[in-house]
């Protein structure tokens, strides 16, 4: 039987948060910034940050891919196949660019010197949306399609691609790898989490306590823990891989929260975007701590919704998409001074 342990937090509000932040002696507080695309209505989202320090991202809507100089704010399109909705994206060691098809059932990869598309299509006709990606050591990726049910994995070797069926409406979502390339997903249509052995290919569920958990993106910190959102119940949640045991700290905007977009800093934090409330913040979880440090709101014209988030180490910047037609990234704070 698999122990269970909830740690019950203060609900803090905005004003709340923002007091404890400043009158932590030497604590400053991260700093967000947010630029306006030109092209609206388009729903940029999912960027990341190659190593010329240009900002990729899609827009699900405008079906484009994009990229960002956050030094003088340029920004240029690429043109795709109509209709195909991209979805997440990332950029692999060598630089290339790569993108899920949400609508017409491929992976794409962009070469950015070039513009040239290379299409990696499902081998099941019926898997037509794969959602998010993430890639391993080996320059191979990993990825979900949450209306078709699977997980699977890309081989750049050779372009192939394995599919894990999952249970009906298990909705795979947020996908991970943890130091040893195992891939762990969120099964949003259940209380589950999922896993993946790369060696055998062997599937593992595990079960979360309460029947009304619904975790959508997942984090996993350097000691390979698992964190996770739970989207209905407003917690964050903390699963520990070798015993199944869990841990559960509510979200400073309680029951409303609906925690989305999640990553996790180089300071060991976890961060989550608050979408149930307008406008969104985001806030920070120290585990040391068992407590959230950081609360910050980020504005918008118009509702928003932070979907999913990037830290890039090179810069200490959370970037994230908006549907308020915005790239935004937030300077993460550094840890405070001890005199």
């Amino acid at each position: 039987m698999r122990s269970h342990r909830i740690a019950l937090l203060l609900t803090l509000t905005l004003s709340t948060a923002a007091a404890a932040q400043s009158a932590r002696p030497g604590g400053p507080s991260s700093e967000p910034k947010t630029w306006r695309t030109p092209w609206d209505k388009t729903r940029p989202r999912d960027p990341f940050v190659d190593h010329q320090g240009r900002v990729w991202f899609v827009g699900q809507v405008g079906d484009y891919v994009a990229h960002l100089d956050p030094k003088t704010g340029e920004f240029k399109r690429y043109t795709i196949e109509e209709g195909t909705h991209p979805h997440n994206l990332v950029v692999d060691a060598k630089g290339m660019v790569w993108f899920t098809g949400n609508a017409n059932g491929r992976i794409v990869k962009l070469d950015p010197a070039t513009g040239k598309l290379t299409n990696y299509m499902m081998p099941d006709p019926e898997v037509k949306d794969p959602h998010t990606m993430t890639f391993d050591n080996k320059g191979d990726a990993w990825f979900t399609a949450q209306g078709a049910g699977v997980v699977g994995k890309l081989t750049q070797a050779d372009g192939k691609i394995r599919l894990w069926k999952m249970e009906k409406g298990s909705r795979p979502y947020g996908i991970w790898l943890d130091s040893k390339d195992r891939p762990y997903f969120d099964l949003f249509g259940t209380n589950k989490i999922g896993t993946i052995d790369p060696a055998s290919g062997e599937f593992k569920a595990y079960t979360l306590p309460n029947d009304r958990s619904r975790p959508r993106r997942i984090a996993l910190t350097s000691d390979d823990a698992i964190w996770y959102g739970d989207y209905t119940r407003g917690f964050l949640g903390k699963l520990d891989p070798k015993t199944g045991a869990t841990e559960e700290y509510a979200l400073p905007s309680g029951g409303m929260s609906l925690p989305y977009a999640m990553t996790v800093d180089d300071r060991g934090r976890i961060w989550l975007a608050e979408t149930g409330i307008q406008p969104n913040k985001l806030v920070a979880f120290d585990p040391a701590k068992k407590a959230f440090t950081e609360s910050i709101t980020i504005a918008a014209d118009g509702a928003n919704t932070i979907r999913h988030m990037v830290f890039d180490r090179n810069t200490r910047q959370i970037w994230f998409g908006r549907d308020a037609n915005m790239i935004g990234r937030l300077k993460v704070s550094a840890p405070a001074l001890v005199p």
